[in-house]
């Protein structure tokens, strides 16, 4: 097991796990292989349920069930026209927990705690964090502006010296995770662990196309933009066709609010299922030159586990 902190131990007791990393919830692409594969190397896997039906979240909880014996979790998209009907399977099939993000997750603490689901929001600033911990979330991710996909307008190490102090329930941090050294630096600042999503994309068990995979290994640290700054709704992923193109109409002031969103409608799926790594929406974070070959789950957790131990080890002989 891995010895961290007592912060990381906070998080392992709550979720019963043996390494303090959540597996981020990304749209169309964390499935019960990714998730179960995450939760068999000591972490926390996590279904998504963005842009999914009813029937897909059950089918995908039960498989889960089938590939591991151990803890998961399962992301809602609080934006879904559909979130209520997910929450209701999620109540019935039990998972051990559910991340909430992309809206008000407290309308739905109640229920999810009175089925016995532990509830994980994600939050993107002190002030959210310390409404969910005092309506009774049992931990929160607090995202920063460098993670892939939808995200918020603080990063992430901000985020650590400003939240973290405030809150007492275990916080897991994520945007910009992707090395044991970085899992070392959030638990020295206090956080109970991490969440990655964008290390994720290029383990075997992932089901993203190989297109994408292959994009995100060849991307460089310089790679990613933030699409749809301009509209409410900042996204974040690879430099190609469609990212630049997307941007410079936006910024050009040539299109509504509305058309710029019936472009990006799709794209994510487009990117992640289909392969068009030209006209699809790459969505991944800041880390993107740890991405260097396709490996299995274990052997990149236990990479990180290895790296942070070295890490926390040398960090007690810094003297200031």
């Amino acid at each position: 097991m891995y010895g961290g902190s007592n912060v990381a131990n906070q998080l392992k007791a709550l979720l019963g796990i043996e390494v303090p990393i959540l597996q981020g919830g990304m749209a169309w692409i964390s499935e019960a292989n990714l998730a179960s594969a995450v939760s068999n190397a000591g972490g926390a896997g996590i279904i998504s349920t963005g842009g999914r039906t009813t029937e897909y979240t059950r089918d995908e909880i039960r498989r889960c069930r089938t590939l591991t014996d151990r803890p998961f979790g399962v992301n809602v998209m609080l934006m879904a026209p559909n979130k209520d009907e997910i929450v209701d399977v999620i109540c019935e099939e039990k998972p051990a927990f559910v991340t909430l993000g992309a809206g008000n997750p407290v309308p739905y603490f109640e229920k999810l705690h009175a089925a016995g689901v532990k509830v994980i929001p994600v939050v993107p600033s002190v002030k959210l964090a310390k409404r969910v911990e005092d309506k009774g979330a049992d931990a929160i991710v607090v995202e920063g502006m460098e993670a892939g996909g939808h995200i918020g307008v603080l990063s992430t190490l901000p985020l650590m010296e400003q939240v973290i102090p405030e809150v007492k329930l275990p916080v897991v941090m994520a945007g910009g995770f992707g090395d044991g050294r970085a899992l070392a630096a959030a638990l020295l600042m206090g956080a109970s662990g991490v969440q990655m999503g964008t290390r994720f994309l290029v383990a075997e068990e992932c089901v993203v196309h190989d297109n994408m995979k292959a994009k995100l290994i060849e991307a460089v640290d310089t790679d990613t933009i933030v699409t749809g700054f301009t509209i409410g709704g900042s996204v974040r992923g690879i430099k190609n066709k469609f990212s630049e193109e997307f941007v410079a109409l936006e910024l050009s002031g040539k299109a509504t609010k509305q058309e710029l969103l019936d472009r990006a409608t799709g794209t994510n799926k487009l990117a992640a299922v289909d392969g068009d790594v030209v006209n699809g929406m790459v969505q991944a974070g800041e880390t993107l030159t740890l991405l260097r070959e396709v490996e299995p789950v274990k052997v990149i957790v236990e990479r990180i586990v290895r790296e942070a131990r070295e890490t926390l080890a040398n960090a007690a002989k810094i003297e200031i």
